[in-house]
């Protein structure tokens, strides 16, 4: 017997409590229905505004300052959001004050953050509580930690340079992912071993989607923390380097819905 309306929706119900995609829409005809068509058109809109929010640069400052974090506030080549957009290369560099500002601060330092807009400012909200939970796991291991670096008009590739002029073994870039129509604000860590101007992504690992509703921020500092001592270890980042972090070290803080069965021995 063919399955009731009532039926298929609760099946659709249990299945869109268990992800943020859009499945099992419905419909009003041969159109989308008009709660769901205003709910896409919005998530359109706040992508967009995503993109072109500015980042409080001074807010971040105090928020690392409060925790007694030594940090250094920077700024991209990219003067305005729109060379930004329309200019990718002047993202990846420091200006020139930046550039000599960070010359005098070198310091071989075993690991330096940067925090930067990247292509949403208002997922940077998600760097302190990331480092709130990952900080401690390397103050374990007795990581010389450098200041953090907070760029302005970044992309990944910024860290390239900061790493290189502070003469960092490795640099983790925490910046505002591309946003998605389900996720405005989700950052990402990308992982650099033994920076300098040049590097490409295939050199790089990525965490990615970090924030409440994706990845959560205890499980993201342990993978984080994970890479980044296997990565001073084997002296090396990206295709060569794999997170084999172990699953029972994080699963605790997936959701109850996105966890996975246990495994059969």
């Amino acid at each position: 017997m063919a399955a009731t309306p009532a039926e298929i929706d609760r099946q659709w119900a249990s299945l869109r409590a268990a992800t943020h995609a859009r499945i099992g829409l419905p419909r009003a005809g041969s159109a989308i229905a008009t709660q769901a068509n205003l709910a896409f058109q919005l998530a359109h809109a706040e992508a967009r505004d995503a993109v072109n929010d500015a980042l409080d640069a001074l807010a971040l400052v105090d928020g690392l300052q409060s925790r007694g974090l030594r940090t250094v506030p920077l700024h991209s080549a990219a003067r305005d959001r729109r060379a930004y957009l329309l200019r990718p290369d002047l993202g990846r560099r420091l200006d020139d004050a930046s550039h000599d500002r960070l010359a005098s601060l070198s310091s071989d330092y075993d690991i330096v953050f940067v925090i930067a807009d990247g292509l949403s400012a208002r997922a940077t909200s998600h760097a302190l509580p990331l480092l709130d939970e990952a900080l401690p796991l390397l103050h374990r291991d007795a990581w010389k930690i450098g200041p953090i670096c907070v760029a302005e008009q970044g992309r990944v590739a910024i860290g390239d340079e900061i790493g290189q002029l502070l003469a960092a073994k490795l640099v983790v870039v925490l910046i505002g992912e591309r946003p998605g129509l389900s996720s405005p604000d989700s950052l990402g860590a990308y992982l650099t071993f033994a920076p300098r101007i040049g590097r490409t992504d295939a050199e790089r690992n990525c965490l990615s989607n970090i924030r409440p509703a994706g990845m959560p921020y205890s499980q993201a500092a342990q993978r984080l923390a994970f890479l980044c001592t296997e990565a001073r270890r084997r002296k090396l980042t990206g295709i060569e380097l794999k997170d084999e972090t172990p699953r029972a070290q994080y699963d605790h803080s997936l959701p109850e819905t996105c966890r996975l069965p246990p495994r059969s021995e």
